[in-house]
């Protein structure tokens, strides 16, 4: 098995497993860029491996619609098209994703009910239902001739979901008393103690949140994938007699789709246009809208800073925000709060989210059920997967079965041992515009030094044969300093210039890089001594007969 994303991060996640000549790959998602990767829209994990092996791979097999596992899709199925295995709203998802992008040939879509099989090359691959924060989640019983594996995917134990039936345990324990190889368990919420609650808690929150707010508009900000949290307010909204609109392109996508195949129950006219809001009174309105990661261009970001067309925020407005934010989001969303609390908006943030991730007690549970030989954490950082192979040791699985991947690993199973064979590519690749991986890691290097440092142009016209300088230097200066205000500086750099180009021509320098050398790093040495700043700095030479 060899993960090729999804292990150091959260986000990203994408697994093959591979018996002689069959490749099956489980799940194919993206990651939100770090702040260091500058301009970058979206990073995808790097297929170089499935690539290679293309003969061998069989399918994509989704266990559930979050963007960190489908949202690669339409990028690799255009390098790789395979069929791709799925549950109903899942693969209602997937489409929606694959009509934005233009492949070059249809892809195969297989919908698969829970308790079904798939047969791919040696493997056979089952779906069993599990409870996640998006309806129909799947966790997959992977057999191959070594053995089974057992691989969660995202979930949670819930005993009272909104939509849907509870996690099939049974199942879980028939496949313990089989014989599990291998189990790859969610590892997001492995350091919280304890049972995550139950999805219900929060639509009882909302019931005592509206109750509270009758005379105000309400807002609710939430993931746009998270359908059963959208049923829960719309059930509050019909409850307290309010009318619902619906807010940002990732919303009105995901509930579309959820509302066509029978995962939300939507009752007739509640739902209404947002040219319509200004037919109702404030307090007989609620807006669901994404946002709730503070991200700059979606709705509830653009409401707070006064920068939505169609929605401003008035004083006496309720936002409540049901999510938690993502680690390296903080700082966003409390910037948002903060604007919002200043428009006179009252911002609720207590008891309105539950995670979608099983706790401790959760993960236990299931290890006691399937029993594994060997414990393979997945989904989460590095200090995630290490406390998820300690709690593991604490299940009984003995230490030198419980395996710490990294992406790229590759990891020989059988029923004797688990060894590490190799390593294969698997960083991740950038997404920026519609450029694929066209921005490696200098292209970033040269963002970051522009963007601390600033750019000076140094532009000279010589005279073809002699190197005469005929014109300039002239220099041009960007995100350094303000030329108007220190022509002292720019007079030195020029006069540092031309002494460099004298220094050249004397010692009858005639190749053009040797000058552009010169010309940058003394310019470079006056500049650092001078200011204690190193721009990037770019000389260009003309020529003239």
């Amino acid at each position: 098995m060899i993960p090729l994303g999804g292990l150091e991060q959260i986000g990203m996640n994408i697994t093959a497993f591979e018996y002689e000549d069959s490749i099956v790959v489980v799940d194919c998602g993206l990651s939100f860029p770090e702040d260091e990767m500058l301009g970058i829209d979206l990073v995808i994990p790097d297929i170089t491996y499935l690539k290679e092996n293309i003969d061998k791979v069989k399918g994509f097999v989704i266990t559930h619609g979050h963007e960190d596992h489908i949202g690669a899709l339409p990028y690799v199925l255009k390098e790789i098209n395979v069929p791709v295995y799925a549950t109903k709203l899942t693969m209602g998802l997937i489409d929606n994703k694959l009509k934005e992008h233009v492949l070059p040939k249809p892809v195969k879509r297989k919908v698969v009910k829970y308790g079904q099989s798939i047969n791919l090359g040696c493997f056979r691959i089952e779906f069993i239902r599990t409870n996640h924060s998006i309806s129909d989640a799947a966790a997959l019983a992977i057999y191959s001739p070594a053995g089974i594996v057992v691989h969660t995917g995202d979930f949670k134990v819930d005993y009272t979901p909104v939509n849907g039936e509870t996690i099939d345990l049974q199942r879980f324990a028939e496949l313990g008393k089989k014989g599990v190889l291998a189990l790859m368990c969610d590892s997001t919420n492995v350091m919280k103690p304890g049972y995550t609650m139950s999805e219900r808690t929060v639509g009882k929150t909302f019931d005592n949140i509206f109750a509270d707010n009758e005379k105000h508009r309400i807002i609710v900000a939430t993931f746009a994938s998270n359908v059963d949290r959208v049923q829960q307010i719309i059930n509050s909204a019909e409850k307290y007699g309010r009318k619902v609109v619906i807010e940002g392109r990732s919303m009105v996508n995901v509930i579309t789709t959820a509302t066509e195949l029978g995962y939300l129950d939507v009752p007739k006219n509640i739902i209404i246009e947002m040219e319509q809001m200004k037919n109702y009174p404030p307090e007989k309105l609620v807006l669901i809208t994404t946002g709730s990661q503070g991200e700059a261009m979606a709705a509830l970001s653009r409401m707070a800073a006064n920068l939505h067309r169609k929605v401003s925020i008035e004083p006496g407005d309720t936002v409540i925000f049901s999510s938690r934010p993502i680690p390296g989001n903080e700082k966003n969303v409390s910037k948002v709060i903060n604007e919002l609390a200043q428009k006179g908006a009252k911002v609720i943030v207590q008891d309105t989210h539950v995670s979608g991730h099983a706790s401790q007690e959760e993960i236990k549970l299931i290890y006691s059920l399937t029993r594994p030989k060997y414990a393979i954490p997945v989904h989460g950082e590095y200090q995630h997967l290490k406390a998820h192979a300690e709690l593991a040791q604490g299940m009984g699985i003995p230490k030198e079965n419980t395996i710490v991947l990294s992406s790229g690993d590759v990891l020989e199973l059988t029923q004797e041992r688990a060894t590490l064979i190799g390593k294969v590519q698997a960083q991740g690749i950038m997404v920026d515009g519609l450029g694929v991986g066209d921005v490696g890691n200098i292209v970033l290097r040269d963002r970051q030094h522009l963007s601390e440092n600033g750019l000076i142009i140094i532009v000279l016209t010589l005279e073809k044969y002699t190197n005469q300088l005929l014109a300039g230097p002239d220099i041009v200066s960007r995100g350094f300093v303000y030329v108007r205000e220190s022509e002292y500086l720019m007079d030195e750099a020029k006069s540092i210039v031309y002494a460099a180009l004298e220094r050249c021509l004397d010692n009858k320098v005639s190749d053009w890089s040797k000058i552009k050398t010169e010309i940058k790093d003394s310019l470079s040495d006056y500049l650092w001594k001078k200011m204690k700043r190193n721009p990037m700095i770019l000389p260009i030479i003309m020529e003239v007969e």
